[in-house]
């Protein structure tokens, strides 16, 4: 290198992000979004601000596994390390061609987050990440590699470094330095290295085999056997406490033919497919998983109409209403929380704030039954795709040991979003119609974001359990059942309206459609990591909904206007009905059975239900005869008659209670039942008995013994009860928890760039050294200086000056907030105790009052 290139080389960070373009600054924040909350000062604060562990942490969580397994071979790597001994680390003496071909991929992608900076022939990993990643005795690095040789020996004797010196036939030198750095040469030279390895004998050898791919660190007795004693001897093994021994990294790298991995893996697992079906036939079997799902979130409502569970102390569902929920819905516990979740995140239902708080519907259940049906599916999926709280965790365990119930808090996981989208996006990637291999997608998740720590060392050193039971493997396994439940994919494979929601192309049609592939087809997506894509705006995920709404509705049915009457008392509906039939039908028949078809069941129960909602006989039967195909049944007709008959006959009021009936033997039949002593009835006059029981414990306990009462007000006339009197008051929907800062938009990005730009302009741009300024004052000519302080009169005289010449300044300015800052601005006008100036720093003409400038300095004659 050139004494012209030395000196242009960036020398920190901050330097090297100073020659970067905007493209590629706002390329950082996007990726990091945490560098710009708040927008720093100048880009000195940026790389600090880059360099911190918390940021620094984050950003090495969000690499693909490639581009971590490059910053971990760096951290091993010397600093500053050239990209040809990072490719030798990478591929090994080999030089594998797929990891020549990956790496300057990786090596970018580290640039670009600031987590690497420099050129080729100095590249150099951020102390932070280096500091995180760099082999230790609390903190092992992921490459298995131990302390290099001049690590190792930090706190050895200067004799017995020479001692190991002449072990390895090498001269003495005169200091340990020098030592050490000849023992480093030995052990990296490869030809040197075989022929010391090949004196030592067999077991000493599997020692180092042993120890090789690590963890590098071993036990040693006070007097270690002979083959030990010759790995010792020759610093193969070298002491770091009493009774441990390392292998050096020079050795191990030798050992291991200058690979830093055991197995790198620069291309992404391909998703494999499980099988392959007709599109056709996907998206019609996630047509009827939608309309399921459609019905399914009704039917909960509908349990929960007249007031749901009740809500607990702590918030939530209990174990026992969730368990009565699940029996309702004919599901398991696990999907009966899927449901009630996905209900509450969508607005559905909420706390009724009431002192004895319970559950129910909100007016936005009302306004979203009102929809179309794929619409309201619409609704559902999109605020699926988009929710934080997983239901998947309820029944597990808090920090603090707590069960986690359905509806409480801390369900929210704020990587489900993410991990739900690209979940999606890994299917859309397969030819259309394929379902994928469950086990192909976990691994390209985790290749996408590798864990780290221990569950990592499990699974790369083969002890932990193969599934890996991470959160984001749980959330992705979550994706794929809870996709199949909601319609989004069918038979596996994500259909047209769901390759909508998530914003995907039209996925391109096999060349060889009429060929269906059979289990354990691999079928690559990318391989190459794909970079994850800005957040939609809201507009963008209303617009995707509304696509996936319109590719959906010529898959339903059109709603049915009748049903099919049968003589053992049930109506069968051989699709959805309409709106205000299914309603109607919903009371008047209890649901037998689902699926296809529904079938109905009329009983005297439900009948009597009806004519308590305000339906007479007649009504009835003029509803049967409009909406059957076939002739209505004569046992159902004298069925509704029959309970008709007798509806009304009997009354309930408030005294505590009464029944008053004009028929006194009926009066008499209850008096004589033994199952109506619990009642306290006594008769007041020949129509009417009183009774100790409320009205409503009267009624329950009246039709329990097999009579249909009717409730009356003080007026006398019959009380209708309707199902779906009760609501919340409005409710907003969960807002869901950012998993960090948000991803910043154009506008904003433009704007801290600006910010950042000016800042730096101001900190950097040589200045004069004022008069009689001294060493650290604000004359100094050296960027980044404190900020200048000048006299009342010379600030002025100064500025008067500059307007006269047209020439710019550098001023220290403290704004009302008390807030400090250095800018660059050329003077327009002084008056009034304010200088009008065209700010460079906000590039726009400003006035500042003069006493709030602490000082002012010339710029000097060279500044840009």
């Amino acid at each position: 290198m050139s004494t012209e290139e030395k000196s242009a080389a960036p020398r920190s960070l901050a330097e090297a992000l100073r020659v970067r373009d905007d493209v590629s600054l706002a390329a950082l924040l996007r990726s990091r979004p945490d560098l710009i909350t708040p927008v720093p000062t100048d880009l000195t604060q940026l790389a600090t601000r880059a360099g911190t562990r918390a940021s620094v942490v984050r950003a090495l969580e969000r690499l693909d596994r490639f581009a971590l397994q490059t910053a971990e071979a760096l951290a091993v790597a010397p600093d500053p390390a050239s990209y040809g001994e990072l490719l030798a680390l990478m591929g090994g003496d080999e030089e594998d061609p797929a990891v020549a071909a990956a790496l300057p991929r990786a090596v970018a992608l580290l640039r670009e987050q600031a987590l690497v900076w420099g050129a080729d022939d100095r590249l150099r990993l951020v102390r932070t990440a280096r500091e995180l990643l760099a082999p230790s005795p609390q903190h092992p690095s992921p490459t298995g590699l131990g302390p290099s040789v001049r690590e190792a020996t930090a706190g050895m004797s200067p004799g017995r470094i020479q001692e190991i010196l002449g072990a390895v036939g090498l001269p003495s030198t005169h200091d340990s330095v020098s030592a050490v750095s000849a023992l480093g040469a030995l052990f990296a030279d490869r030809r040197r290295m075989a022929a010391l390895l090949a004196e030592l004998p067999e077991e000493s050898r599997e020692v180092l085999a042993r120890l090789v791919w690590g963890p590098p660190y071993g036990q040693v007795t006070h007097d270690p056997a002979p083959h030990l004693r010759a790995l010792l001897d020759r610093g193969l093994l070298l002491p770091t406490a009493p009774g441990t021994v390392v292998l050096p990294r020079e050795v191990a790298l030798h050992l291991r033919a200058g690979r830093a991995h055991r197995a790198p893996e620069p291309v992404p697992p391909p998703v494999e497919a499980a099988a392959t079906h007709r599109p056709q036939v996907v998206d019609a079997t996630a047509a009827g998983q939608a309309l399921a799902a459609l019905a399914t979130v009704e039917e909960l409502l509908k349990e929960w109409d007249e007031g749901g569970p009740a809500v607990l102390r702590a918030g939530g569902l209990s174990v026992r209403d969730l368990k009565r929920t699940a029996v309702a819905l004919d599901v398991p516990e696990p999907v009966a929380a899927f449901w009630v979740e996905l209900a509450y995140g969508a607005g559905l239902i909420a706390s009724d704030g009431e002192a004895d708080e319970r559950y129910a519907a909100t007016p936005a259940y009302d306004e979203w039954r009102e929809l179309p049906p794929a619409e309201r599916w619409a609704h559902l999926a999109g605020t699926w795709l988009t929710a934080t709280r997983t239901p998947g965790v309820v029944g597990g365990r808090d920090a603090k040991d707590r069960t986690l119930s359905a509806l409480g808090p801390n369900l929210d996981r704020s990587a489900a979003p993410e991990v739900r989208h690209r979940v999606l996006a890994l299917l859309a990637g397969l030819p259309e119609g394929a379902s994928p291999v469950e086990a192909s997608v976990l691994a390209r998740l985790r290749w996408e974001r590798p864990l780290r720590g221990p569950q990592r060392e499990q699974r790369e050193t083969g002890t932990g359990d193969a599934r890996d039971d991470d959160l984001r493997s749980r959330i992705a396994r979550w994706t794929l059942s809870e996709a199949e439940l909601l319609g989004v994919t069918g038979r596996g494979a994500l259909a047209a309206p769901g390759r909508a929601l998530i914003g995907a192309p039209e996925a391109p049609r096999p060349a060889a459609e009429a060929e269906p592939r059979g289990p354990g087809d691999k079928l690559p997506v990318h391989h190459h990591r794909t970079p994850p894509a800005a957040a939609p705006t809201p507009a963008e995920r209303a617009a995707a909904t509304a696509t996936a709404a319109r590719l959906l509705a010529p898959l339903f049915p059109e709603p049915l206007d009748h049903v099919l009457l049968q003589a053992d008392l049930t109506a069968v509906a051989p699709g959805p009905l309409e709106r205000e039939l299914a309603d109607v039908l919903g009371v008047l028949a209890d649901v037998e059975s689902k699926g296809g078809a529904t079938v109905y069941r009329f009983t005297p129960g439900s009948v009597r239900r009806a004519l308590d909602a305000g339906q007479s006989a007649a009504d009835l039967h003029a509803f049967l005869a409009r909406h059957s195909r076939t002739p209505v049944p004569q046992p159902l007709t004298y069925l509704i008659d029959d309970v008709a008959r007798r509806h009304g006959r009997l009354r309930v009021g408030a005294a505590s209670a009464y029944v008053r009936c004009d028929d006194d033997a009926t009066l008499d039949e209850i008096l004589a039942d033994k199952r109506a002593a619990a009642l306290g009835l006594r008769r007041l006059a020949p129509t009417v008995l009183a009774a100790q029981a409320d009205p409503a414990a009267l009624l329950e306990g009246l039709r329990a013994i097999g009579f249909a009462p009717a409730a009356e007000s003080a007026a006398g006339d019959v009380l209708i009860a309707r199902a779906d009197s009760r609501r919340t008051p409005p409710r907003a929907a969960p807002e869901p928890v950012p998993d960090g800062p948000p991803a910043p938009d154009d506008t904003l990005l433009a704007a801290a760039i600006r910010a950042v730009r000016a800042g730096d302009l101001a900190s950097t741009t040589p200045r004069k050294p004022s008069p009689g300024g001294g060493e650290g004052d604000g004359g100094s000519g050296a960027p980044g200086g404190s900020l200048p302080r000048t006299g009342a009169a010379e600030t002025l005289a100064t500025m008067q000056a500059a307007v006269l010449t047209g020439e710019a300044l550098w001023i220290g300015y403290v704004n009302a907030e008390g807030a400090a800052s250095q800018r660059v601005i050329a003077p327009i006008r002084v008056e009034g105790g304010f200088v009008t100036a065209y700010d460079h720093t906000a590039d726009e003409v400003r006035t500042y009052p003069l006493h709030r400038i602490t000082g002012v300095a010339e710029l000097a004659d060279d500044a840009g």
